[in-house]
């Protein structure tokens, strides 16, 4: 064994693990590992907030089913980079952020930018450490994939003292790591296809963490077999062909009305791999952690998601993939609920007929024609806001993996997960969605984009204002506007500027065109779309929610 410093340690054994590419705002706390990644393989991707760079190794998470990675200084990037934390959590997805520490004889004197890492993530993380020994940086880092991996997946935090990096230690790599997931016995399925037969008005929630093409595939061919009527949680679209006779909807913000009266009348829900939390239930409204008459079947490959909010019938621990593939050995005679599907997809198809919004550019026209001309396999990511919920509503998702989207809500997420995804997947089209908030929060990563090559389309929904809150302030407190009015530059010139594209679209009709000419482009493209200031969310202008306020207010 050869003497190393701690970041050539720390550079080769990710390099051990897979890693092809880290995230990173560069600091001197880890100049080690800046060393280390000189002669590596592993692409560094600099970006221009700490932020942007975690948001990119969540989606990195999202798409691959392995840890994405990033590495941010102490102190303020540590702060910065904490909302990309936050996401991984909430959306389960694994992530291992190193951040950059004192020196360990600092400890306890508030040195320059020192924060106690394992107070400051311990709630947002599955696990934080920090490393104190050089020879041991093998051991953590095959302990930070393995956490970050394995039941519920999520994001693991490794603090790294700027003198333990620079120390020499020698010392063997760790093997790489893979994860097992539980998987379901043919009894469980047995037990799940029994109490299928007792119903007569069942859903099938297919959400979660791991899924892949294969539990895509296998949930299309257990819909058809048992004739399940298919919903899917927030953001998690692309878990089945919405072209599919089975396909429903997603209980998500602003839901199908109808959708939420199907789960209100079923008799049995069979949660897959979901925690079925408050946007699903629209408030636990739909479900009562309380108690109900539902029969519930909950699997999911975490035993401590189990039961943990509802009192279930049935509770198995499993990969998705694998209940699947044991109930499609499973025959049940699903006649009793052939008319409850069909009428649950009919209110589906009749959700999605478009619904007349004012001005001169139509969401509710642009969203369809992307989804027909777009090729299946593109990545569509998005932020948060009123713009995403078009998106939601119109867009068909085709295949698993080209939905990429914070479940946790989180504004300025779109950007950078459409360049990851571009980096990750250079021959598939990666078009991000965000509002004029939204985009203002990341669109610094402009510069990242073109730096690294990443092609990626930015639709900019521009209307004015804060939408999601604008909706709410008028619902509460009509016509006393404060706070969501915005004051936007020119995003195209603003692309422009960076050295991309960038074209404004005041017309439905003259969208198409400006399209292809983005992807002609072959660069960073910025299309702004200009909404007339009435518009507001896919069922209501901003008249008809104030009037509406003030009804409310009666």
């Amino acid at each position: 064994m050869a003497a190393r410093h701690g970041g050539k340690i720390l550079t080769d054994q990710l390099a051990v693990q897979g890693v092809q590419r880290v995230f990173s705002v560069p600091g001197e706390s880890f100049l080690a590992v800046l060393d280390g990644l000189h002669d590596s393989a592993i692409q560094n991707v600099v970006c221009r907030h700490e932020g942007g760079a975690v948001m990119m190794a969540e989606a990195h998470g999202k798409l691959t089913g392995r840890p994405g990675v990033a590495f941010v200084t102490r102190g303020p990037g540590a702060t910065n980079g904490s909302s990309g934390v936050h996401v991984a959590m909430q959306d389960s997805t694994p992530m291992v952020l190193f951040v950059g520490q004192i020196a360990r004889g600092h400890r306890d004197r508030e040195a320059f930018q020192e924060v106690n890492y394992r107070a400051m993530f311990g709630p947002l993380a599955k696990w934080v450490a920090e490393i104190d020994q050089t020879e041991r940086i093998p051991e953590y880092v095959a302990r930070a994939f393995q956490t970050a991996m394995s039941g519920r997946p999520g994001p693991v935090v490794l603090a790294l003292p700027e003198d333990m990096l620079s120390a020499v230690a020698e010392v063997s790599d760790r093997p790489r790591v893979d994860v097992s997931a539980p998987v379901a016995t043919d009894t469980q399925a047995e037990a799940i296809a029994a109490a299928l037969t007792r119903t007569e008005r069942p859903l099938l929630i297919a959400g979660g963490p791991g899924w892949s093409e294969d539990a895509a595939t296998a949930l299309a061919q257990v819909a058809e077999r048992f004739d399940l009527p298919v919903a899917v949680p927030f953001r998690r679209q692309d878990y089945l062909d919405n072209r599919h006779p089975n396909y429903v909807g997603d209980l998500a913000v602003g839901m199908n009305p109808k959708l939420a009266d199907l789960v209100r009348e079923a008799d049995t829900l069979l949660m897959l791999g979901t925690r079925f939390g408050d946007i699903a239930t629209d408030g636990y409204d739909l479900l009562d952690p309380a108690g109900s008459d539902k029969t519930l079947i909950q699997t999911h490959p975490d035993p401590d998601m189990l039961a943990r909010l509802y009192s279930v019938d049935l509770a198995v621990c499993a990969s998705s993939l694998s209940v699947l593939e044991a109930m499609g050995q499973m025959t049940i005679d699903s006649a009793a609920w052939r008319d409850w599907r069909a009428a649950a997809r009919r209110n589906y198809e009749a959700w999605q007929e478009p619904n007349a919004t004012p001005g001169q550019v139509q969401m509710e026209e642009i969203i369809p024609w992307l989804s027909e001309h777009l090729p299946e396999d593109a990545i569509l990511t998005n932020g948060a806001g009123n713009y995403a919920a078009f998106l939601h509503r119109y867009f068909r998702y085709k295949r698993v993996h080209t939905q990429v989207a914070p479940t946790s809500g989180s504004m300025g997420y779109g950007f950078p997960a459409a360049i990851a995804a571009k980096l990750e997947h250079p021959d598939r089209p990666a078009i991000c969605f965000a509002g004029d908030g939204c985009f203002q929060m990341s669109l610094n990563e402009c510069s990242t984009a073109m730096q690294h090559g990443a092609a990626v389309i930015v639709i900019v929904v521009n209307n004015g204002k804060y939408g999601t809150i604008r909706m709410h302030q008028e619902l509460a407190y009509p016509e006393r506007v404060s706070g969501t009015a915005l004051a936007n530059p020119d995003f195209a010139a603003l692309a422009r500027a960076y050295g991309g594209f960038g074209m404004v679209v005041n017309r439905t009709e003259d969208f198409a065109e400006a399209f292809q000419a983005a992807q002609d482009a072959g660069t960073l493209a910025v299309i702004e779309l200009k909404l007339d200031d009435e518009v507001l969310s896919t069922g209501m202008t901003v008249s008809e929610t104030r009037a509406l306020g003030h009804r409310n207010l009666k």
